[in-house]
């Protein structure tokens, strides 16, 4: 074969493609008529953020484990291993209450009083002064009980 002119005028023809005169007169000038319109439907592409049981059951496990290892020892006084056992089981506590904030984090809950993530807006440092003080009161009387059992 060789190359040449393409003859188009022929090749409309062939295939009966009207003009594009034609076409425009059968459209409606602001879009499609009302009849061939389907209705939208709004679906979210993303699931909803909740934790799961399957998230929360290991963080339960772990704070229920660490209150009653820091809960027994200082009930029953099991002698001079009791101040360790308690510590730990504050240590343990402290790490499944730790697991607890950054997992609720991730699906975007906050603390009481402080602004989401994505709002953009600062902390009031009122109400960071108010959690870390609790913070402190808590971590000095846990220490006291058990200096006490020694």
């Amino acid at each position: 074969m060789e190359a040449g002119p393409r003859d188009t005028e022929q090749r409309d023809t062939e295939h009966d493609v009207p003009p594009p005169r034609e076409t425009a007169g059968r459209l409606s000038s602001d879009g499609p008529d009302e009849q061939d319109v389907a209705p939208e439907v709004e679906v979210e592409l993303r699931p909803t953020r909740k934790l799961r049981i399957w998230q929360l059951a290991p963080i339960l496990v772990l704070a229920a484990v660490g209150s009653l290892m820091f809960a027994f020892p200082l009930a029953f006084e099991f002698g001079d291993g009791g101040a360790i056992v308690a510590m730990l089981g504050l240590l343990i506590s402290c790490c499944a209450a730790g697991w607890g904030m950054m997992a609720a984090r991730r699906v975007g809950h906050t603390w009481p009083g402080l602004p989401s993530r994505s709002s953009g807006a600062r902390p009031d440092w009122r109400v960071i002064a108010l959690y870390a003080a609790t913070g402190v009161a808590l971590v000095a009387l846990a220490v006291w009980r058990v200096a006490r059992l020694r």
